[in-house]
């Protein structure tokens, strides 16, 4: 099962590190503006907002990148939570399918993290 959780934090890392080059880089592009269904005149528009967004996509993909090689728990449950938080959020008010495009991965990947019985501590004498 822990290498079923860190799997699923790895493709909710890569998958928020794909949606920072869309949205910072691929924005105006054509990918891009297929990819959010966006015209070329509302992309380059909002490719300052568009970045932004796309710079704390950056910051999930760097916190679960580091609840994973730190093998902190308390990391990646928070920083998958942030990521649903996020997703539930984008669901509700741009679009239903941020649900399932990005919610959903990370309450599996939450739910498989908190599933791993978490290392015995050693009881330290001094």
């Amino acid at each position: 099962m822990r290498y079923i959780a860190a799997l699923l934090v790895l493709l909710v890392a890569l998958s928020h590190a794909a949606f920072m080059l869309l949205e910072m880089v691929y924005w105006t592009q054509p990918l891009g503006q297929q990819v959010f269904g966006t015209t070329p005149e509302f992309a380059q528009a909002s490719a300052v907002l568009a970045a932004n967004q796309g710079l704390y996509n950056g910051f999930l993909t760097a916190g679960l990148l580091w609840g994973l090689v730190s093998g902190r728990r308390d990391v990646r449950a928070f920083f998958l939570a942030c990521v649903i938080v996020a997703g539930v959020y984008g669901g509700l008010t741009a679009k239903m399918s941020i649900l399932y495009i990005q919610a959903a991965p990370a309450v599996a990947a939450l739910l498989a993290v908190l599933a791993v019985r978490p290392p015995r501590q050693r009881e330290h004498l001094l």
